[in-house]
């Protein structure tokens, strides 16, 4: 058995100003309505949501007659009336301010309609929901706030990965001067060592001349064992 949706309306006094031809052709360009015209005036269909027979099952019905404005709409059965009205109002209000040049609706009645929908709605709103609202409110701005943060953060962020960069390209850098620097040939480094020994009287310090030439002990000590070998120097007991 299908199930059927609750149904509701209203009406509210109107002028009309200009045509029913001025309105339908001022709302045949959107699609959110279905339209037909009759002798007493223009329909506006709005369907929302369909059954699974596709039958139009929730929708707003809004005729614009000559003397007066009415609505029909259906109301889903978990759906709160109260704020459904409220809904179906904010609709009408899209329509009349389309056509406001053309078609006056009385004020006072659609005042009174929506002072008293929205007195509804505040009215059924128990304290919980208002903390929850608060609650809501306040952890929305402490998310507006931390998404700032974030956005500056990351900003930050770039500008360290920017100097991080170039801290390792100039620590590259500085690396292969050293590698140059401990490149020596050993013929070079022999030749070295034989100026170093004329110059301090046949004595070598390894790690004072390791650090004067910016190499290691161990490249040092290599050098010196192959000049023994090679008979280049000797070694003194």
């Amino acid at each position: 058995m299908a199930i059927e949706p609750k149904t509701d309306g209203l009406e509210i006094k109107a002028k009309l100003l200009g045509s029913f031809d001025d309105i339908y052709k001022r709302f045949s360009t959107l699609q959110l309505f279905t339209l037909s015209k009759y002798s007493g005036g223009v329909r506006l269909l709005r369907v929302e949501s369909r059954d699974i027979q596709k039958k139009p099952f929730l929708f707003i019905i809004i005729d614009l007659k000559t003397d007066k404005l009415t609505v029909d709409y259906t109301i889903a059965l978990d759906a709160s009336p109260k704020l459904r009205r409220l809904t179906v109002l904010k609709s009408v209000l899209s329509v009349l301010s389309l056509v406001a040049d053309i078609y006056l609706a009385d004020n006072t009645e659609l005042f009174q309609y929506l002072d008293s929908s929205i007195d509804d709605v505040l009215g059924s709103i128990t304290q919980s929901y208002s903390s929850l609202f608060n609650n809501y409110d306040s952890l929305f701005n402490e998310y507006r706030e931390i998404k700032r943060l974030n956005i500056e953060l990351e900003a930050s962020n770039k500008n360290l990965t920017v100097q991080a960069l170039q801290l390792s390209d100039e620590s590259k850098r500085l690396t292969d001067k050293v590698k140059l620097l401990e490149s020596y040939s050993d013929d070079a480094l022999m030749v070295m060592v034989e100026d170093w020994l004329e110059a301090h009287d046949a004595t070598i310090d390894i790690n004072e001349f390791a650090k004067t030439y910016k190499m290691t002990p161990t490249r040092v000590e290599q050098i010196l064992n192959r000049m023994v070998t090679l008979g280049y120097i000797e070694l003194r007991g």
